[in-house]
């Protein structure tokens, strides 16, 4: 288990900054926010790969732009729009594979989508994935069907160990459920947390701010998923500038490190 941070905390600035700023205020790791289409160009994933080589920095997960259009194209009755975005997806994990990255956040649908559909096309995003050595995690976002405690469950009971799990804990929060629940339902199929802390002033403050219980959680996740990412995932309007945000990360590695050392007997 280790900690990263994602470059989305810095939007808009342009990815390529925020890469470097956060590569030379000294994280370890990332998850890489793509904004749009043209960052996904071979020669900015190869300009990247290459920052992240000098730097000595990991890029285990990516996360996306296109979540909106997986309604229309993804879970469509129309075979060719299904075709048509996996291909596209291809760009993704192409990406993926030149900076070295494992998981792929997904979203899945919006709502309404039958749990068999959601299965059946899930795994067909996944074996386009596999190609490129990427795992499609889905993520619990609220009002969204995967921000459903209910329907995660059923997941978990139609694909067993094939699915896998992005678990974000603000949008746990948004959803009136716990990080602990979504965990404890997900299981060991958490690939990745996008974590922050929570409390009276919001649901995605930095740590220290709220009164999110980071070493229980990070304590159960490390029994039920010790090899998973957990990426510092903030609103650029939740803190004031790289230092707090950088700060906030080696918190978070901090508290991975002596979670490790104390489960070890």
């Amino acid at each position: 288990m280790v900690a990263g941070i994602s470059t989305g905390c810095l939007y808009p600035k342009a990815l390529e900054d925020s890469l470097y700023d956060l590569a030379v205020n000294g994280a370890g790791a990332v998850c890489i926010a793509v904004n749009t289409r043209s960052e996904l160009k071979k020669s900015f994933a190869h300009g990247a790969a290459n920052l992240l080589g000098h730097f000595d920095m990991d890029c285990p997960v990516v996360s996306g732009f296109s979540a909106e259009t997986d309604q229309l194209m993804l879970f469509s009755d129309y075979q060719r729009r299904v075709s048509d975005v996996l291909e596209y997806y291809k760009l993704y994990f192409n990406f993926m594979s030149t900076v070295g990255a494992r998981i792929f956040v997904f979203d899945g649908p919006r709502a309404g989508c039958k749990t068999e559909l959601f299965c059946e096309r899930y795994l067909m995003l996944c074996e386009t994935a596999a190609g490129f050595g990427v795992t499609p995690a889905l993520r619990n976002v609220n009002h969204w069907q995967s921000g459903s405690l209910s329907f995660l469950r059923e997941l978990r009971n139609a694909l067993g160990n094939r699915l896998s799990f992005v678990l974000d804990t603000k949008q746990a929060v948004r959803s009136r459920e716990t990080p602990f629940a979504f965990l404890e339902a997900a299981g060991e199929s958490v690939r990745a947390v996008m974590i922050s802390d929570s409390g009276e002033l919001g649901d995605c403050l930095p740590i220290g701010k709220g009164r999110f219980r980071f070493r229980d959680f990070l304590s159960r996740l490390e029994e039920l998923s010790p090899d998973c990412d957990v990426i510092l995932d903030l609103n650029r309007s939740s803190f004031h500038g790289t230092a707090e945000l950088i700060s906030g990360y080696n918190i978070l590695s901090n508290m991975i490190s002596v979670n490790k050392k104390e489960e070890q007997p």
